[in-house]
């Protein structure tokens, strides 16, 4: 008997459409690709592109403005980066003007030039008749020696008097012989001193536990 070969005819217009009413599809035919590009009306919007679009999104003006930049904070420290750290000398116990308050940096600058020009000019050159050479390490031995003696007992240099400052404990009483010796020694070495903290005190008073205050 012959076997019987298949059928190579086309299904007809209504077949084909009946077919694709039901959404089935003819066996060779290729998946209709799907369109890219915006959604149509009524078409909810893709959820990759929705991800993307909202991994980003721009902070608020107010949020931005309160965060300080790296480079201000490195730069400048914490208050120019806008932290409030009250005054200098609050969490001390010490006022914030006046007598006993934090001596500043242009007092304490002024005075430590009025004592090395005395000791540097008016005692080395002109007691002592040293060669502008040798000026320096003995002005600087007399600068020390000022130091330990005044301030050991009076609590000030004659430039800390002109400038109207003193050197202090903390708890506001004379600082001790062996917090003068430290802090003097410190201050010689120059960078300690200008290494300072919230309170504006440098390495050679937080070591000494001195502070410079107003008279």
């Amino acid at each position: 008997m012959k076997q019987r070969q298949p059928s190579n005819r086309q299904p007809t217009n209504r077949q084909a459409r009946d077919q694709r009413q039901r959404g089935t599809q003819q066996p060779g035919e290729s998946q209709p690709r799907k369109a890219q590009g915006k959604p149509g009306k009524g078409q909810a919007p893709n959820r990759k592109s929705q991800g993307q679009s909202g991994n980003k999104q721009p902070r608020p003006a107010q949020a931005q403005e309160r965060e300080p930049r790296w480079t201000q904070t490195w730069l400048g420290g914490t208050r120019s980066a806008g932290v409030d750290l009250g005054y200098p000398g609050e969490r001390l116990g010490l006022p914030q003007d006046g007598p006993g308050a934090v001596a500043g940096f242009g007092r304490r600058i002024g005075a430590i030039l009025v004592d090395w020009m005395i000791c540097t000019w008016a005692i080395a050159r002109g007691v002592f008749q040293a060669s502008p050479q040798d000026a320096s390490w003995i002005g600087m031995a007399v600068f020390a020696a000022a130091y330990i003696l005044l301030v050991g007992t009076l609590g000030m240099t004659l430039g800390m008097r002109l400038f109207k400052i003193r050197i202090a404990a903390l708890d506001g009483s004379q600082p001790t012989l062996l917090a003068v010796l430290i802090r003097t020694f410190l201050l010689c070495l120059a960078v300690p001193a200008l290494i300072w903290d919230r309170d504006q005190r440098g390495l050679h008073d937080r070591a000494a536990g001195t502070i410079a205050v107003r008279l």
